[in-house]
């Protein structure tokens, strides 16, 4: 079943001659319990269809059905509401308030629920625990690392039980560890049963999905079925585009350093030659540069 469906979904920005179409026209849909990717060059229009999607903005024209129901058109209130309840974000730059611990972090989606002090730090407190997280509930977010600070980030998106995560660029700040705890994370949440939709540029990451689709100039340009474990096709051309030299070239390129480099023959004849000249010079005290100032 067809969780998100998007009709001919179009966005433009500006008026007039000075219009700029983020997306064209796009059809997607997204099925129940998929892990799809979605890649493309900047401006190609990804976050720009995960922010309607999340229905952090509206489409200009077209359909948007999530769950069956169309939400293109819905007042602002509405909207947020299904934000709320429906959809969890995890960005690129974490958002977490600096101010507060990772539980408090964690459990400020409650809040706007209206659940009891008591209730959400038990809530915020065991999903924290589920992520391996427990010991750390107390700490600033200055005292994590960033894959920490991340797995906190996600945490806060699922406190509400959202069947769908939107992950934009959520490895972009984190270095390889960090990225892999990260998306171990999401790979376990989707392992449950939630649709995770994840912007990246990186195509090393189109391993954890199960659909990859492509997109440039704000169309979609290919979508593809992917096997868990493995680089998506179309991302391992572009990942391994770069040309790659044979063992007879790497052979041919020592040869050619060794014989320009001078024989050791030669360097002791330059070295007696060198000493030689400098004997015949007068010796003059020189003063640096440094030392002058």
């Amino acid at each position: 079943m067809a969780l998100v469906k998007l009709t001919n979904i179009s966005k433009l920005y500006g008026f007039g001659d000075a219009a700029n179409v983020a997306l064209d026209e796009i059809d997607l849909s997204v099925d129940e319990g998929e892990f799809m990717a979605i890649m493309g060059p900047s401006g190609s229009g990804k976050s720009t269809l995960m922010n309607i999607i999340g229905l952090l903005d509206r489409p200009t024209h077209g359909d948007y059905s999530l769950g069956g129901r169309n939400v293109a058109k819905l007042r602002p209130n509405q909207r947020a509401k299904i934000r709320r309840d429906r959809i969890g974000f995890v960005f690129q730059s974490f958002n977490l308030l600096p101010r507060l611990t990772a539980i408090d972090n964690v459990a400020l989606p409650l809040v706007y629920r209206g659940v009891s002090p008591v209730r959400r730090l038990k809530l915020a407190g065991e999903l924290l625990e589920r992520i391996g997280l427990h010991e750390r509930e107390y700490y600033m977010p200055s005292q994590l690392s960033g894959g920490q600070t991340q797995c906190v980030a996600i945490a806060r998106a699922l406190i509400n039980d959202p069947p769908i995560i939107i992950a934009d660029e959520p490895t972009g700040n984190l270095d390889s560890a960090g990225s892999r705890l990260v998306m171990e994370l999401l790979s376990e949440i989707h392992a449950t049963g939630t649709t995770v939709l994840l912007v990246t540029h990186n195509p090393e990451l189109t391993r954890y999905a199960s659909r990859v689709v492509y997109m440039h100039d704000g169309i979609i340009i290919h979508d593809e079925k992917t096997k868990y474990g493995e680089v998506a096709p179309t991302a391992r051309r572009a990942l391994y585009f770069a040309t790659h030299t044979t063992e007879e070239d790497d052979l041919a390129g020592v040869s050619a350093l060794m014989n320009a480099m001078p024989s050791k023959d030669a360097k002791t004849k330059k070295s007696a030659a060198r000493s030689k000249r400098q004997k015949k010079k007068v010796a003059k005290p020189t003063i640096s540069r440094r030392q002058n100032q």
